[in-house]
């Protein structure tokens, strides 16, 4: 399977870089688009899963990087969530060579 990694923008300037099994997330996000974070998160959400299900489809089991990748995502948001307008930017897809 065809995997990707991601580079974000949290609301306090840090990035991170994310991973996801397929290139499903290129169907949720697009590169330099601000998301809510609430909507960032379903997003994330949505696409890892999807990601996931393709690897169980695969090979039998879930993909354990993609339902840690959605982990680390939904504990670094909620540092943010007592921000009203908190924005998380989607900076690029980095595709493997």
């Amino acid at each position: 399977m065809p995997e990707i990694h991601f580079q974000i923008q949290w609301p306090d300037g840090s990035q991170a870089t994310c991973y996801s099994p397929s290139l499903v997330v290129k169907q949720y996000f697009v590169p330099a688009q601000d998301y809510d974070l609430a909507d960032f998160v379903e997003r994330s959400r949505t696409a890892l899963q999807i990601a996931s299900d393709r690897v169980q489809a695969k090979y039998g089991m879930p993909c354990g990087r993609a339902i840690g990748q959605l982990q680390e995502i939904e504990t670094r948001a909620a540092q943010f969530t007592n921000q009203s307008d908190a924005k998380v930017q989607f900076l690029r897809f980095i595709e493997s060579p």
